[in-house]
């Protein structure tokens, strides 16, 4: 079981003081049998109280007020976690699953949660007769989502700085390349639209030396639920099935149900939104990311502003 510090900064800073700044935040690793959470610090600007609950999906969400005048946002964290190993062979899990028990194992609360709801999009054509193409040599689901997978890795371009988190299924086709967010969506769309429930999730992926894609920085991947298995992980943005190296924070329909950190203030204020997270092994090897979003207020809207969340990489 490896073990992983990791320290993720949120930092917004103002050009003048705002104030009632309104904030929630889902920066909390998910309990389950994969990865076993020693200790978290967490240490917010002014010492805010922080309201804990949790959510329609199952993620512990933070909400926090600061009242008072402030011209800074802080919002840092500090986790040691425990992963276990996931070994996952599709090969050895195909003969579990075939496309007739998905479409009779996927219950009414599957449905009703949105997890099977393709979303509109205007290159839906498009984009199903790539989907249907790949159906063609999947004998089984699992065969389907490696493909889509390996497809999604194959054929787009992991670039930063393209895409942002308004960025649409519509967008990724037509740029051919974005970030782990944007290959996640994609991927969501592509597997809904042949009835396999999946949802979005929010993390990090953890520091190794091959390279992989959004280590060191707040990433994001899917979980494809199969009747007979349950809710398999796979990360589109490295073409690899979910290992110790994830560590998972929130799961939803989309990024909109994952934001790490929202929320609005009262103020006449441009904002700068700067995020770090820096990820060690045991054995001192660290990986560190850095972001930074420039906020500008548009002057015609009155006092509340919305505090925009960092893409994910």
């Amino acid at each position: 079981m490896p073990l992983f510090k990791i320290h993720h900064i949120t930092q917004y800073l103002y050009d003048r003081p705002v104030r009632e700044s309104a904030n929630q935040i889902k920066i909390y690793p998910l309990h389950n049998y994969a990865q076993d959470v020693r200790r978290q610090e967490l240490k917010i600007t002014n010492h805010a109280n922080v309201h804990l609950f949790t959510d329609f999906w199952g993620n512990q969400v933070g909400c926090f007020m600061l009242n008072n005048a402030h011209d800074e946002l802080v919002i840092d964290s500090q986790l040691v976690v425990y992963t276990a190993k996931q070994d996952f062979d599709p090969l050895e899990n195909a003969s579990a699953e075939n496309w007739d028990r998905v479409a009779k194992g996927v219950s009414l609360q599957l449905r009703l949660l949105d997890f099977t709801l393709a979303e509109p999009m205007n290159k839906k054509k498009v984009l199903e007769k790539i989907v249907a193409d790949i159906r063609k040599d999947s004998p089984a689901p699992i065969h389907f989502i490696q493909r889509v997978s390996t497809y999604i890795f194959n054929e787009f371009t992991y670039e930063k700085g393209i895409t942002t988190i308004e960025t649409t299924v519509d967008d990724i086709i037509e740029h051919r390349s974005g970030v782990c967010q944007d290959f996640a969506h994609l991927m969501l769309q592509m597997l809904r639209m042949e009835g396999i429930p999946t949802r979005y999730v929010s993390g990090y992926i953890c520091p190794n030396k091959d390279g992989a894609r959004g280590a060191g920085a707040t990433h994001a991947w899917v979980e494809a639920w199969l009747p007979n298995i349950g809710w398999v992980g796979i990360d589109p943005t490295n073409n690899k099935w979910v290992s110790d190296e994830h560590v998972s924070l929130a799961v939803g329909r989309n990024f909109a149900d994952c934001t790490p950190v929202k929320g609005t203030f009262k103020g006449p204020a441009n904002q700068e939104l700067h995020v770090t997270v820096s990820v060690s092994y045991e054995d001192g090897w660290v990986m560190k990311d850095n972001n930074t979003v420039q906020l500008e207020r548009d002057k015609a809207v009155a006092q509340k502003v919305q505090a925009l969340a960092v893409q994910q990489q």
